[in-house]
């Protein structure tokens, strides 16, 4: 059976909405810290690409984002922490073609969702704190919610 069928068929069964153009399926993973996480899953000649977005390029601490980034790398599963050209934060991954079956897809996306998903806050306190103290007080003087910052709120 192609990857293409494997892939497509395993998104089915498992419910995970996609679109697919040519070789790339387009999915959308559900977390909970980080609520979804755009992933990419492009099929080569001989290869599965995983690229997943993580957090655009830090405002702030760059070299502490990426420390913190390449400290992950040495353990975790088929993945790493990578940067592209902008400085965004991606996650990336390669697996050959006859590695590509229900279970291998199963457990590369769960990885991608639970390192997205932890890294998520970490990766924002350290890169965007000044952000996250404008965004508390701008809501603070307006009396909005601040439910989606407490996660933060030690660093007011």
């Amino acid at each position: 059976m192609s990857a293409l069928k494997v892939i497509a068929d395993f998104l089915q069964s498992e419910s995970i909405d996609f679109d697919q153009e040519g070789n790339t399926f387009l999915i959308t993973l559900k977390g909970e810290k980080k609520l979804q996480t755009h992933c990419a899953l492009i099929v080569g000649d001989h290869s599965l690409s995983i690229n997943a977005f993580v957090i655009r390029k830090p405002d702030e601490n760059e070299e502490k984002v990426h420390h913190w980034c390449m400290s992950k790398n040495a353990t975790m599963y088929g993945l790493a922490f990578a940067i592209n050209k902008l400085g965004d934060i991606y996650l990336v991954g390669r697996l050959p073609l006859g590695a590509v079956n229900a279970t291998e897809l199963d457990r590369i996306l769960g990885s991608v969702l639970q390192y997205s998903d932890s890294s998520f806050n970490p990766l924002l306190e350290i890169g965007f704190a000044s952000a996250i103290r404008r965004e508390w007080a701008w809501r603070v003087s307006r009396g909005e919610s601040l439910s989606n910052l407490e996660a933060f709120a030690h660093l007011m």
